[in-house]
């Protein structure tokens, strides 16, 4: 039995899969205050799973950020507490045994990539379009995290070809400007909104109004997508993969899969450009569902 820990900024769930992906069970709960407080739901978590399945299983854990080469820590998780601190080994100790800690982004297209919608393909990207923004990149069954960590990290790069009107770009948590998550996060759509229509929606919200016949709301989307679409052609020139998944909240928006290849395809330096952009397939399972295979993906 895998087990997968999905670790949100709002939820922590659990999953347990069987060898070859079945569910066998999974339970969520609020995620608490604090770094401790975290650490015992996790423990509580997969040991009620197990008491119910009847079995122990390896652990995997999706987590915001990602563990620094150098110091063993997390680091760059927009969950702020969990900055500096020894996740993995925190997490090994209680539990009593050896758990894996990637990116939850990597865990989407760990997910994916193994019996998702990229499932067959030799280089998949997968991006989380939530909250915030994340990317994950797995070659041939492999996850991709790079000598430093923090390969597909897209979402703390530069908004590509800005704009005289985007300039000098928002302020990011992150501590730099311009960043991809502040455009093309749900949070970003709805910012965007605000800014040029002075009404407060949820992204949801902005799309629902958009399909109603809102004129602010439907240019709102539609500079949402073609800047997806620009940030999309960045990882095409520089990765080239062989099919884009989607997760997260934006991911269920269906007008992206008909309009994005257009505006990848005009920015992408080539010829052709005929990578499909698909949804993932697991929706929002996939991020614990790619947590779990981590210990799979390792050959274990």
């Amino acid at each position: 039995m895998r087990i997968g820990v999905d670790l949100g900024g709002t939820k922590i769930e659990v999953a347990a899969l069987d060898q070859v992906g079945g569910m066998l069970e999974r339970r969520r709960v609020p995620t608490p205050g604090g770094y401790g407080a975290t650490i015992r739901a996790i423990c509580d978590l997969v040991a009620s799973v197990e008491t119910t399945v009847g079995e122990r299983g390896s652990v995997g854990v999706g987590a915001p950020g990602s563990i620094s080469p150098r110091s063993g820590l997390i680091r760059n998780a927009n969950s702020i507490w969990l900055n500096g601190m020894p996740l993995r080994e925190d997490l090994a100790a209680a539990l009593g045994r050896p758990v894996r800690v990637a990116n939850d982004a990597n865990c989407l297209a760990l997910s994916e990539a193994t019996d998702g919608a990229g499932a067959g393909h030799g280089v998949v990207f997968a991006a989380i379009l939530g909250t915030g923004c994340g990317g994950g990149i797995v070659v041939d069954g492999r996850l991709l995290a790079g000598g430093n960590g923090v390969a597909g990290e897209w979402g703390h790069v530069p908004l590509p070809w800005q704009q005289a009107h985007e300039l000098p770009g928002h302020a990011c948590w992150c501590g730099r400007r311009a960043c991809l998550e502040t455009y093309i996060s749900g949070t970003g759509l709805a910012r965007d909104f605000a800014e040029s229509s002075a009404r407060d929606l949820d992204a949801g919200a902005v799309v629902a109004a958009a399909r109603a016949g809102d004129s602010a709301a439907a240019a709102a989307l539609a500079r949402y997508v073609n800047r997806l679409g620009r940030g999309l052609a960045m990882i095409c020139d520089i990765l080239d993969p062989d099919v884009i998944v989607l997760g997260g909240g934006m991911s269920n928006v269906g007008e992206l899969y008909g309009q994005l290849p257009q505006v990848i395809a005009a920015h992408v330096f080539s010829d052709v450009c005929a990578t499909p952009v698909v949804a993932a397939r697991h929706g929002d399972s996939s991020g614990v569902r790619g947590a779990a295979w981590l210990w799979h993906e390792a050959g274990q």
